[in-house]
C-alpha cells in the first residue's frame, strides 16, 4: 500500500517545505496530509525561477524538449499505482478512475510533446527580393490554475501544452487535492527538466492569482474552474493586457432523439455520468428525451441506475466514491430536494447514507421542471435530470437556454438529426452516440460563459504562443 506523499512546493528546482492546511480524505473525513501556504516571497522566488527557466527552455531544441517530456511521462506511467492511490485518497474517485486519469494525463502530454515539434510558421508569397515569414514564439512565463476534480490530468493539460510550446510555468494547483501536481512535478524533475521551467505553489487562491497576474514577468494565464472565478481572473488579466485560456463551468445537455435506442442510450449515459461521481465540467446532466421513448428511457435509468454502488473510494466494489467535501455534498442534496419540492419525480437514489465521509448516491430525477435550481445551476455531482420534450427543436432550444456552452451530447441514428445538432447546439464540444467530449488530438473548450481559448489539439498548443510577422527586404543596401 502506498503512503500519501509529503506535499511540498517546487520552486527553481528545489522542494520547499512551508506550514499550511490539512488535506482531508473525503471517503471518511480523516486528515491525510498537509498542504503548504505560499507567501509573497515564495511567489516572487517562483517568478524569478520561471523567468530563468524560460530563457533556457525557449532556446532548447523542440526535439530535446520532447525527449525530456517523454522521459517524464514514462516515469509517470511507471508510477501510475502510486499516483492513482494518492489522488483517490485526496479526491474520492475510485482507484480504477484514478488510474485512468493518470494514464489520460500521460496521453495528453505525449501528444503535446510530439506536436511541439510541429508548431509551424509559414512563408507568405511576395515580390522578388522580399521575404515575408510568420513564426510562432512561446508566450513566456505562464501562470496556471487548476481545480480539485482532476488532480493529475488537469495539471497535465497545462504543463504539457506550455512546455511543448517552449514556455515555463508556475502551477497553482488545488489545495484540496495537491498530490497529483506534486507527483507530476517530481517525475519531470527526475527526468532532467531544467530548474525553473516547472514550478508548483499552493496557498490562498485570491492572493496568489492577484500576485502572479499583476507581475510583468508573467505573460499569460490558464485557468480551469468555475465561471465566477474565471470572470474574475479574466478581469485581472485584462487589466495587464495578458492573454488567458479559460475552461469554465458547464451544464451539459444530452439530447435523446426519438430514433435512439432508449436502453442503450441509458446504459451509455449512466457510464458517462459515473466518471468522478459527476464532478466533471463536461458531465452529462440535463437529459432532454423525446416523448415517444421518454418512459422507456426513464425505466432503463431506474433499473440500471439503482444498481450503481457508492461508497469508499478504496473499495473495489464501488462504482463511485464520495464527492470532494461537505460543501459539495450539501449543495447536491439541496438541489435534489428543491427539484422534488417543485414537482420532480425521484427515480433512484436521493437518500444519502449517514456516517463519516461525503458519499452521495447516484440520483436520477424525472419530470424536472424548468424552474428547478438544478436545471439552472451546475450540480457538479451524481445527479441526473430527465425532461420530456416533443421534438428536436424543443430539445435544442432548452439545451441552449443557459449561458453555458462547454460540452453537449446526443443519441440518434439519423444523419439529418446529427447535422442539425452539430449546426445548432451552442457548445464547444459535441459527442454523438458516445460520451467522450474530447481526445488528445482535438481542441477542448467552451463558448458563451464556459470560457475561451482551447486546450488540446494544435489549437491548444497555439494558445501558448504568439504570432510574429517578419518582413525582410533582402537586396537593401
Amino acid at each position: 500500500m502506498h503512503a500519501y506523499p509529503e506535499i511540498q512546493m517546487l520552486i527553481g528546482g528545489q522542494w520547499r517545505r512551508v506550514a499550511g492546511d490539512p488535506v482531508i480524505n473525503p471517503s471518511d473525513g480523516t486528515v491525510i496530509g498537509s498542504v503548504p501556504r505560499a507567501g509573497a516571497q515564495d511567489l516572487d522566488d517562483a517568478i524569478q525561477a520561471a523567468a530563468q527557466g524560460f530563457r533556457a527552455w525557449r532556446k532548447t531544441a523542440p526535439a530535446l524538449r520532447a525527449e525530456i517530456m517523454l522521459r517524464a511521462i514514462a516515469l509517470i506511467r511507471e508510477r501510475v499505482e502510486e499516483i492513482a492511490h494518492a489522488i483517490s485518497l485526496e479526491q474520492g474517485k475510485t482507484l480504477a478512475q484514478a488510474r485512468a486519469e493518470v494514464l489520460r494525463g500521460c496521453d495528453l502530454m505525449t501528444w503535446d510533446a510530439n506536436e511541439g515539434k510541429r508548431l509551424y510558421g509559414r512563408v507568405v508569397p511576395a515580390e522578388p527580393g522580399m521575404r515575408h515569414t510568420v513564426i510562432r514564439e512561446p508566450i513566456g512565463v505562464i501562470a496556471a490554475f487548476t481545480p480539485w476534480n482532476f488532480p493529475m490530468s488537469s495539471p497535465a493539460r497545462k504543463v504539457g501544452g506550455a512546455l511543448a510550446a517552449g514556455c515555463s510555468i508556475i502551477l497553482k494547483a488545488a489545495e484540496e487535492t495537491p498530490a497529483g501536481a506534486v507527483l507530476l512535478a517530481k517525475a519531470f524533475k527526475d527526468a532532467g527538466l531544467p530548474d525553473g521551467v516547472l514550478n508548483v505553489v499552493f496557498g490562498d487562491p485570491a492572493m496568489i492569482s492577484a500576485h502572479l497576474i499583476a507581475n510583468p514577468t508573467v505573460r499569460g494565464i490558464t485557468f480551469t474552474g468555475s465561471t465566477p472565478v474565471g470572470k474574475h481572473l479574466a478581469g485581472l488579466a485584462a487589466q495587464h493586457m495578458k492573454p488567458a485560456i479559460l475552461e469554465l463551468g458547464g451544464h451539459a445537455p444530452v439530447v435523446i432523439c426519438e430514433d435512439a435506442d432508449p436502453e442503450k442510450a441509458a446504459i451509455a449515459c449512466i457510464k458517462g455520468k459515473l466518471n468522478n461521481a459527476g464532478q466533471v465540467c463536461v458531465s452529462p446532466t440535463r437529459f432532454f428525451v423525446h416523448a415517444r421513448i421518454y418512459d422507456a428511457f426513464v425505466d432503463a435509468m431506474q433499473r440500471h441506475g439503482s444498481q450503481v454502488k457508492a461508497g469508499n473510494a478504496m473499495d473495489a466494489g464501488n462504482d463511485i466514491g464520495p464527492v470532494v467535501n461537505r460543501r459539495r455534498f450539501d449543495a447536491i442534496d439541496a438541489l435534489t430536494k428543491d427539484a422534488l419540492e417543485r414537482g420532480a419525480r425521484l427515480v433512484c437514489g436521493g437518500n444519502p447514507p449517514s456516517g463519516a465521509g461525503y458519499v452521495y448516491p447516484f440520483t436520477v430525477l424525472a419530470d424536472v421542471p424548468g424552474d428547478a435550481r438544478a436545471m439552472n445551476e451546475e450540480p457538479f455531482g451524481p445527479l441526473v435530470l430527465v425532461v420530456r420534450v416533443t421534438d428536436i427543436d424543443e430539445a435544442i432550444a432548452r439545451a441552449n437556454a443557459l449561458p453555458y456552452g462547454l460540452a453537449g451530447y446526443a443519441f440518434t441514428t439519423s444523419a439529418a438529426n446529427a447535422y442539425k445538432l452539430g449546426d445548432e447546439l451552442e457548445v464547444g464540444n459535441l459527442a454523438i452516440n458516445h460520451l467522450v467530449s474530447a481526445v488528445s488530438e482535438t481542441p477542448f473548450g467552451g463558448v458563451k460563459e464556459s470560457g475561451y481559448g482551447r486546450e488540446g489539439g494544435t489549437e491548444g498548443l497555439e494558445c501558448y504562443t504568439h504570432v510574429k510577422s517578419i518582413s525582410h527586404l533582402m537586396d537593401w543596401a
